[in-house]
């Protein structure tokens, strides 16, 4: 079977090629090798990615070439004494074929899409975290004045190998009349049980979005209803959404609030409502039971400093579980330079374990330029707070970073401790990493990363992201065509 669809994608590739004048080929190819420091069999690993696709007139065909050897978890605490077979990947995993005129879209194969802001649907992948919510999928779009979408597709049940689980549904959203639009979503998800037999839930959704003047407001509302699962009665669930922000000069304000209940399954996101995208509870999933509101706004004070404060609470329905998160941050950026200093609170509760946590995060920023070179500074003092049952304690995580170029090579050099007292900084557990970006061609990146990194967020040059905790050598090569 692969072989065959492979000789079609080969003939495809063939005939467009002969017509060269309008054929557009573009790709990415990203390699990367690490070496980890740790005693397990997978401390060298190596994986490859390279993308293509070809667009020809109103066609396009696309694929992915995907190589992990071995591939490796996200997981840095899984240890393996020995190499396992399942564990090497190799092979074309991403096909897709699209037709495309004037507001009409036809797509065929793995699918990338949501209905609204993906409360109701939303088919993804996410990089940081291994996690692939893909639909192999057929989807139709009409994108003029008014939108409709419709999707029928697979996806491989997370528990059950070879085995795949279904979604379909529709979406509509009407033209835009004096700053108002209406939208609709119907889907069916069919999820395959430990039992062997496929459950069924339904989904309906409805949105509304004005903006208008200095008003922006989106509010989305969802019923779900889960059935047909072998001695299990039906059950109902809601999700509700709301958020809007309003301008006028130098003053921007906003609000948001959520509430969520049974509400949860795998194609699907959530918005958190707060600023550090912190779920209610790091024990349980974001949607079984969840009611929120968050609050935030903007102030020019000048031409240069500005001021930023956000704040948001969040609990269950018995209380039992709460969380607030709070952040501020004042910021003067002129002629190139820049300083800011920022507040960040995370507090959460969870009195049916009997746990604590509260998270202080400090920090200020600098832009500067040194000889020539700009130069980004950051310095973080973090105070982790925690109580289990009778037992507490406290440490301190301080992290400072700087980022500057050299040419065209731009360097990014970190720091980061834990200890519990600040007399035993010295005894304490210390992260140094360094990280090298150079272009070595008008299409080529190379990017060496050398140290220990604790994981959680992380920004070097430039670019944000979450990442596991790590140990030892990473040299990454991204080529563009």
């Amino acid at each position: 079977m692969k072989r065959s669809l492979l000789s079609w994608t080969l003939l495809f590739i063939t005939l467009l090629l002969f017509a060269q004048n309008t054929l557009s080929i573009n790709g990415l190819n990203e390699a990367k090798f690490i070496y980890r420091t740790a005693p397990d069999s997978l401390n060298a690993y190596f994986t490859d990615s390279f993308a293509f696709n070809l667009a020809y007139r109103n066609f396009g065909f696309g694929m992915k070439f995907i190589a992990e050897l071995p591939k490796y978890s996200t997981e840095q605490s899984e240890l393996f004494d020995e190499l396992d077979a399942n564990r090497m990947e190799l092979g074309w995993k991403e096909f897709y074929a699209t037709y495309e005129k004037e507001s009409l879209t036809v797509h065929a194969g793995t699918t990338e899409e949501s209905f609204g802001s993906g409360i109701v649907f939303r088919s993804f992948q996410d990089l940081e975290f291994d996690e692939d919510h893909r639909l192999e999928s057929f989807l139709v779009k009409y994108n003029d004045k008014l939108k409709f979408k419709a999707i029928y597709g697979a996806i491989e049940n997370p528990t059950s190998v070879g085995k795949y689980d279904l979604a379909y549904g529709a979406d509509l959203q009407s033209p835009s009349f004096m700053g108002i639009s209406l939208g609709a979503s119907a889907n069916a998800f069919r999820n395959l049980t430990g039992s062997q037999i496929y459950s069924q839930r339904d989904v309906f959704g409805a949105r509304m979005s004005i903006a208008t003047g200095g008003l922006d407001l989106q509010a989305e509302a969802a019923l779900s209803r889960l059935y047909h699962q072998t001695g299990i009665a039906a059950k109902d669930g809601k999700a509700i959404y709301v958020n809007g922000n309003y301008s006028w000069g130098a003053v921007s304000i906003g609000a948001a609030y959520k509430q969520y209940d049974a509400f949860q399954y795998r194609l699907h996101d959530l918005p958190s409502a707060n600023h550090h995208n912190e779920t209610l509870s790091d024990a349980s999933a974001s949607g079984e039971d969840e009611i929120g509101y968050q609050g935030f706004g903007t102030i020019a004070i000048s031409q240069a400093l500005s001021l930023n404060i956000d704040y948001a609470e969040a609990w269950n329905s018995n209380k039992d579980l709460q969380m607030n998160d709070g952040y501020a941050a004042l910021e003067w950026i002129l002629n190139g330079r820049m300083l800011g200093i920022s507040y960040g609170h995370i507090e959460k509760l969870d009195e049916h374990l009997n746990t604590w946590q509260q998270d202080l995060i400090p920090a200020v920023q600098a832009g500067i330029t040194l000889f020539g070179t700009p130069v980004q500074l950051s310095a973080e003092y973090k105070v982790v707070s925690k109580q289990k049952h009778e037992l507490e304690s406290e440490h301190f995580e301080p992290k400072v970073q700087g980022d500057f170029s050299l040419g065209k090579l731009s360097l990014s050099l970190g720091a980061q401790s834990q200890w519990e007292e600040i007399g035993e900084f010295r005894d304490s557990r210390y992260w140094a990493s360094m990280e090298a970006k150079y272009p070595i061609f008008s299409h080529s990146d190379l990017t060496v990363f050398a140290g220990k990194e604790a994981g959680g967020k992380v920004c070097r040059n430039g670019v944000c992201r979450y990442v596991a905790p790590f140990q030892g050598l990473k040299v990454e090569l991204n080529t563009r065509f």
